[in-house]
């Protein structure tokens, strides 16, 4: 009995020791694998970046889709008890860069889109159909000559409007000319002291064309599975500081899974013409009082955000 007792101790024993030295083994078999592997995605990257400063075109686009709906029946517990809601949000940013060892020509474009509705069913007159929030359309195209690795002489095209409701009511049309500077891989800041402001609008008592200042700043990076855009334009009117404006906007993405991942968008925009334009939209027509102007207008600071899924095309 006691030999028994001995050899299954024994065999458990050897057993223990088994499993021990075979976890460590895998360990120090994984470690050597993660070596190779990370040694192998270093140089995947360098020779990523050796294929990113070749001549030639550069190509992406990813985007933002956001959602959600929602149905009531007989939820006393709110006002409306009976009710259909939803909202819907979608961004796309694109870019197609040529960049070569004398000039560069850089293009983008970026749209972003948004509906909501809110449907009383117990209201035969309510508006049960989606209607227009977010409404942003906006595409440019910039070209330079290279004086040096940093600088280079360039002109600058770039058109912003909204194409859901208002097309080009107002629309802004930038044309000048200056330079570029380049200080990173990623960023690109364009100073363009000779520029003109085209405004297309209805109102021709709001909105006016002026010739001014153009500042743009453009980050756009990818590291991983993160991809970020940030890019600021401003115009600053010599003519009236009442007919300049900034927009800046910013897109992030994050890729989960394949091609799908989340993103967060959000904008911030300073135009005068537009806060008038709008405050006298919503005079009533029986009005009698002082119209707003420039001076009393309240010119508050626009937003918008896009939260959702994302599609890396």
């Amino acid at each position: 009995m006691k030999t028994k007792v001995v050899l299954t101790f024994v065999l458990m024993l050897t057993m223990t020791f088994g499993f021990a030295q075979t976890k460590e083994e895998l360990q120090a078999q994984k470690s050597e694998k993660q070596a190779v592997a990370d040694a192998a995605q270093a140089e995947a990257n360098a020779i990523q970046k050796q294929i990113d400063a070749l001549p030639g075109w550069k190509k992406g686009a990813f985007g933002v889709i956001g959602g959600s709906f929602s149905n009531f029946n007989n939820w006393y517990s709110q006002g409306t008890p009976n009710n259909s809601t939803g909202n819907i949000g979608i961004n796309f940013n694109a870019y197609a860069n040529k960049l070569e060892e004398t000039y560069f020509w850089r293009n983008s474009l970026t749209v972003n889109l948004a509906w909501v509705k809110f449907d009383d069913k117990d209201d035969a007159t309510d508006d049960d159909s989606f209607r227009p929030t977010t409404d942003v359309f906006n595409v440019s195209s910039l070209y330079g000559r290279k004086l040096n690795a940093k600088w280079a002489a360039s002109a600058l095209g770039e058109y912003r409007t909204t194409i859901l409701d208002n097309f080009n009511d107002p629309g802004y049309l930038d044309l000048g000319v200056g330079f570029t500077w380049t200080p990173m891989d990623n960023l690109i800041v364009v100073i363009h002291p000779l520029n003109y402001n085209f405004v297309f609008a209805d109102s021709d008592t709001v909105f006016e064309s002026s010739l001014g200042a153009k500042v743009v700043a453009d980050y756009t990076r990818q590291i991983g599975a993160i991809a970020f855009k940030s890019n600021l334009s401003a115009f600053y009117s010599y003519e009236d500081s009442d007919l300049s404006n900034w927009t800046w906007t910013n897109a992030f993405s994050y890729t989960l899974w394949k091609k799908i991942g989340v993103g967060f968008d959000f904008a911030l925009r300073s135009n005068k013409q537009e806060a008038l334009n709008y405050a006298l939209a919503g005079l009533p027509a029986d009005f009698t009082g002082e119209q707003p102007n420039f001076d009393t207008v309240d010119n508050d600071l626009q937003t918008y955000y896009t939260v959702g899924l994302t599609y890396k095309f």
